[in-house]
C-alpha cells in the first residue's frame, strides 16, 4: 500500500498506545500541566500589560515570550487532552499540519524573543546614557514586529514546500506532529525541504547564538569593569535569569534536533525530549521571570497581598 499514493485526509494515531486504566489519570495530569502553564504564562502577560511601570522596552520585548510559549503548549495540549479524553485514534491531516506549524512558530519565536531580549539588555548595560534615544518605542516596536514576521515567513515556506509533496502513509507514531513527522509520511524526494529544514535552524542558530554569545560577553566585562557592586549585581543577576532560560530551550531543542539525525536513537526517548520541550520552557519561563525579576515578583507579592490576601 505505501507505494500508492494516500489522498486520505485521516491520519492513524499510534503513538500512545496507553492501558485503559491508564487513560484517566494521563488526562488529568495533561489538563493539570495545561492549566498550570495557563494560568502562569497569562498572569505575566497580565502584570505586564496592566502596569504601566512594566511598560518599558525590555518589558515589551520579554511580553512575547509567554505569547509564544500559549502557542507552542496550546498546540501540543488541546490535541492531547483531546486524544485521551476520547481515546480517539485517527486525526485529520489538516489538524496535524496545523498543530506543527503553531509548534514551530513557538519554537523560533522563542529562540527570537530571547535574542532581542539580549540585544536590549546589551544596550541597558554597556550603552546606559544611549539607551532611551536607542531603545524608542519605535524602535522596539520595529524589533518585535520584525522577529514575528521573520519566524511567520520562515515557517510559512517551509510548510509550502511541504504541502507539496504526495503522501504515501498514514501512520503517526510521534507524540505530537513536526515538520520530520511529517516527511516520513511523503513517498517523494524530500531533498528540498530537508536542506531548507536545516539551513532555517542553521541560520537561525547562528545569528541568535552569535548575538547572544557577544552581548553576554560585553556585559560580563562592563559588569567586570564597573565599580558600584549594586549596578554590577542587578546587571548579572538579570542576565542570568536571560542565560538559564535560553539554555534550557537551546538544550532541549538540540536534542530533539539531533534525535531525528540519529537513527540509533529509541523512538519513545525522541517523543520524550520533544516533549519536554513543549512542557518545561512554557511552565518554567514565567515562574524564573516572576521569581529572578525583582520588579515582577514586586508586583506579584503586591498582588497577592492586596487581591488574595487583604488583611
Amino acid at each position: 500500500m505505501e507505494n500508492f499514493y494516500n489522498t486520505s485526509s485521516v491520519l492513524v494515531l499510534n503513538r500512545f498506545n496507553l492501558p485503559s486504566e491508564t487513560l484517566f489519570p494521563a488526562f488529568l495530569f495533561a489538563t493539570l500541566s495545561y492549566m498550570i502553564i495557563l494560568f502562569c504564562n497569562l498572569f505575566l502577560i497580565l502584570i505586564i500589560t496592566l502596569n504601566k511601570s512594566f511598560h518599558q522596552p525590555m518589558y515589551l520585548i520579554l511580553l512575547n515570550l509567554p505569547v509564544t510559549d500559549l502557542i507552542g503548549s496550546s498546540a501540543f495540549f488541546i490535541q492531547l487532552i483531546k486524544e485521551l479524553l476520547t481515546n480517539n485514534k485517527t486525526m485529520q491531516y489538516s489538524t496535524c499540519v496545523a498543530q506543527a506549524f503553531f509548534i514551530h512558530i513557538y519554537a523560533a519565536g522563542s529562540v527570537f524573543t530571547l535574542t532581542a531580549m539580549a540585544y536590549d539588555r546589551y544596550i541597558a548595560i554597556c550603552c546606559p546614557l544611549k539607551y532611551n534615544t536607542i531603545m524608542t518605542n519605535a524602535h522596539v516596536m520595529m524589533i518585535i514586529a520584525s522577529l514575528w514576521i521573520c519566524n511567520l515567513f520562515l515557517m510559512a515556506i517551509l510548510f509550502f514546500l511541504l504541502l507539496q509533496l504526495p503522501r504515501c502513509r498514514s501512520e503517526l507514531t510521534n507524540p505530537y506532529c513536526d515538520n520530520p513527522t511529517l516527511l516520513s509520511l511523503v513517498c517523494a524526494n524530500t531533498t528540498t525541504n530537508n536542506f531548507y529544514g536545516l539551513f532555517v535552524v542553521a541560520i537561525s542558530q547562528v545569528i541568535a547564538n552569535g548575538i547572544i554569545f557577544y552581548t553576554y560577553l560585553q556585559i560580563l566585562i562592563e559588569c567586570f569593569r564597573s565599580k558600584r557592586s549594586e549596578t554590577k549585581s542587578k546587571a548579572l543577576q538579570t542576565c542570568a535569569t536571560h542565560l538559564v532560560v535560553f539554555l534550557l530551550l537551546e538544550c532541549l531543542g538540540l536534542f530533539t534536533i539531533l534525535a531525528y539525525r540519529l537513527r540509533d536513537i529509541s523512538p519513545h526517548l525522541r517523543g520524550f525530549i520533544g516533549v519536554s520541550t513543549l512542557i518545561f520552557p512554557p511552565t518554567l519561563n514565567p515562574i524564573i521571570y516572576g521569581l529572578k525579576t525583582n520588579e515582577i515578583r514586586d508586583k506579584i507579592g503586591l498582588f497577592c497581598k492586596n487581591k488574595i490576601f487583604p488583611s
